[in-house]
């Protein structure tokens, strides 16, 4: 098991993961829609995004949060 303090930064790299791994399927495919080469390209526009998304991710949650807690109230 990962100690609790690495959460927010497996938190992260699941979500950019996840959030890469959908949008580059949905690009690729408008893309190539059928065509036989879609696993292959798709992998490598996925890590490729990915490398993108997991450190955009550690930056931006903190400042997303931080404006969520502007914007909201407490219930």
């Amino acid at each position: 098991m990962i100690p609790a303090r690495f959460a927010p930064i497996l938190f992260g790299f699941i979500l950019s993961g996840l959030m890469s791994g959908i949008i580059s399927a949905i690009a690729t495919w408008r893309v190539l829609d059928t065509d036989m080469t879609f696993f292959g390209n798709w992998i490598g526009s996925w890590g490729t995004s990915w490398l993108v998304a997991f450190p955009t991710v550690l930056v931006v949650a903190p400042i997303a949060r931080r404006l969520v807690g502007k914007l909201t109230r407490p219930a």
